[in-house]
């Protein structure tokens, strides 16, 4: 008998029920983006109903622009996590370690003790059962599913061996939840506390808050949809385009397992392959600043 044969999937070895629904998974992936649409929508209502409420055209532009930065802001610290303190493409001073750390809270992606351990099995049982998010199981369990039900003995696996001394992957996990509590709640309160105080604009405020909280939950779902479900499947080359801008070149997957330690997901030449892997061109960025080195590039992409 194969191990393959005795490990059970994912979707069906764990128990799914509103009891053991992880519910600090589903504010991150349904309930916050939920509610950054509610705030969009009621501001909006509110200003097109009430006189004392203005809205003006370029607020438009404005929370597009938000909505779009928070999404690069995401990726900055996604793709990092992935490609470099997951599969160890190379080496980033302590200084672009925090910026990758402040990214990564911002994204909501939990603590990175449990983001590596997650990913490293899927390599590990990649579309097999024992893969965390195997697609060919279930689409839905491969988008959201796994991250709703979690297997405490997932939980429980130790921080990887390439990363236990790692100061800053530390911190971020030992104050994960006040980190994040901070990021979402204190800093936006403080900020609406600065607006009211000082007679500022309380409808576009809330505006660009919206924006934030949507822009991130579009990059969580585009990351997971991405990545998880449609990386592993024939899909048209424009489809895989549109989800590598909203990922940073992370939904660039075909090659992926085959070349899982490169820092860049396309060619290094090449504008728009600069553009769409902007994941990738941020590392050659920072190593030309002196803050990435040793970055590995897959020989197709040198």
């Amino acid at each position: 008998m194969t191990l393959e044969s005795r490990i059970l999937a994912r979707s069906e070895a764990i128990l799914r029920s509103w009891r053991t629904l992880n519910w600090a998974s589903a504010f991150s992936a349904i309930i916050y983006p939920a509610l950054g649409v509610a705030l969009l929508t009621t501001m909006i209502i509110l200003g097109l109903a009430l006189g004392g409420l203005t809205l003006r055209w370029w607020y438009a532009p404005l929370c597009f622009g938000v909505t779009a930065l928070t999404i690069f802001l995401c990726n900055m610290g996604i793709g990092p996590l992935h490609r470099i303190w997951q599969h160890r493409a190379g080496e980033i001073k302590w200084p672009g370690q925090v910026i990758i750390m402040i990214n990564c809270i911002l994204a909501m992606q939990g603590t990175l003790k449990d983001w590596v351990n997650y990913h490293s099995q899927h390599h590990r049982f990649a579309d097999k059962p024992g893969d965390p998010h195997n697609p060919f199981e279930s689409k839905v369990w491969a988008w959201v599913g796994w991250i709703l039900w979690r297997d405490e003995q997932d939980l429980a696996r130790p921080m990887p061996m390439w990363l236990k001394d790692n100061p800053v992957v530390h911190f971020a996990d030992r104050f994960h939840i006040t980190l994040s509590l901070v990021m979402h709640f204190a800093i936006p309160a403080v900020i609406y506390l600065i607006v009211a105080l000082s007679g500022g604009s309380l409808i576009l405020t809330a505006l660009i808050h919206a924006s934030v909280i949507i822009g991130r939950g579009l990059q969580f779902h585009a990351t997971t949809l991405g990545v998880n479900v449609f990386g592993h499947m024939k899909t048209p080359k424009w489809f895989d385009y549109l989800l590598a801008l909203l990922t940073g070149g992370e939904a660039l997957h075909d090659h992926h397992h085959d070349f899982p330690r490169s820092a860049l997901h396309l060619p290094k030449k090449g504008f728009w392959n600069r553009v769409v892997d902007y994941n990738g061109t941020a590392l050659l960025v920072m190593r030309r600043l002196g803050l990435a080195k040793n970055l590995e590039i897959a020989p197709q992409f040198a």
